[in-house]
């Protein structure tokens, strides 16, 4: 069965993209699945199919959509024990270890952030995101660790989205990344899209993308005599576009320790600390940490803020580069 929806474009709407002009006027369909819509051929402008997800409305166009009814996924609760840091009725704080995607999606609808969280607070959690995104205000990359805040009712989400839509919440990463970075402590301001070579990455874009602000400091510079350059960096961002740190690193020329998606091919260097090479050639994540984690509380209004320490793989190699010509 299919739910019929029609709109007429205001004046006030005159320029705005499809997808976007679609998703303030059906507040119950997420951008995605609006996207996927027009993808699917379900979305009419004017009595003519409409494919581009971009294209601009116009004054008393009309909009003719399809929905067709989505077959709930049923998601199974995940046996797996979350490193919660803080909760109550409203949220609770959890320490993501590298390794383990925050929602399901193709291939994995079982092994995730969610599943956990699904056998740790039952059916208490926000549904704003989704059925597949249950609680998910934001995220963190499989492969980067650290500290996410999870919403266990749609106040709690609304309120969350606000403060992360306004850049307000507090967010530190802590990373390593080849050579020395210039300046040593800076602010990076882009635009970031998606990659035109590969869909699956995202690139500086010059005319496209959306405005990304990485503000950064070198904690520690390590170029000795059994070493590669490195550096231990400390990022806060402005804005949270997706791999932001990851492109931004790789744009200034540093890539981070072990990404694989954006990485320097590592080679083997006569100088370096044996014990060194191995733990980095040996590291299947990249070495990214969500480390600070501060916003207020949506009920309360009391700032929190959490910090997490660098997990044992990551603590290793730091140490280890601390130790060498000692």
């Amino acid at each position: 069965m299919k739910n019929i929806i029609n709109i007429i474009v205001k004046k006030e709407e005159n320029g705005s993209r499809l997808d976007s002009f679609i998703s303030k006027k059906e507040k119950k369909l997420s951008r995605t699945r609006i996207k996927n819509l027009i993808l699917q051929k379900c979305i009419k402008l004017n009595n003519t199919v409409v494919v581009n997800p971009s294209k601009k409305v116009l004054i008393g166009d009309k909009i003719n959509l399809e929905v067709p009814e989505q077959k709930k996924p049923s998601l199974k609760p995940y046996k797996f024990k979350i490193d919660v840091l803080y909760e109550d009725n409203d949220l609770l704080v959890l320490n993501k270890p590298a390794g383990i995607v925050v929602h399901p999606g193709a291939g994995n609808f079982d092994n995730t952030i969610v599943n956990a969280l699904i056998n740790h607070c039952g059916n208490s959690l926000s549904n704003i995101g989704g059925e597949l995104r249950p609680g998910i205000v934001h995220r963190i990359d499989k492969d980067t660790s650290g500290l996410i805040v999870v919403a266990k009712n749609n106040f709690a989400h609304e309120k969350l989205s606000i403060q992360f839509n306004n850049h307000s919440i507090e967010r530190i990463y802590e990373l390593m990344v080849w050579g020395k970075l210039r300046p040593q402590t800076g602010r990076i301001e882009t635009l970031i899209k998606r990659s035109s070579k590969n869909r699956q990455l995202m690139e500086v874009g010059i005319a496209k993308g959306k405005k990304a602000i990485t503000n950064y400091k070198t904690l520690e510079l390590f170029q000795k005599v059994k070493s590669p350059t490195l550096s231990l960096v400390e990022c806060q961002l402005e804005t949270g576009r997706t791999h932001q740190i990851r492109v931004h690193m790789s744009h200034k020329g540093n890539f981070i320790l072990g990404d694989e998606k954006y990485k320097k091919k590592f080679k083997k260097l006569k100088s370096i600390d044996h014990n060194l090479e191995k733990l980095i050639l040996n590291l299947k994540r990249q070495f990214l940490h969500a480390k600070v984690l501060g916003f207020i509380h949506p009920k309360t209004g009391k700032k929190l803020r959490f910090t997490s320490i660098l997990p044992n793989d990551l603590m290793i190699i730091l140490k280890t580069l601390r130790n060498i010509d000692k």
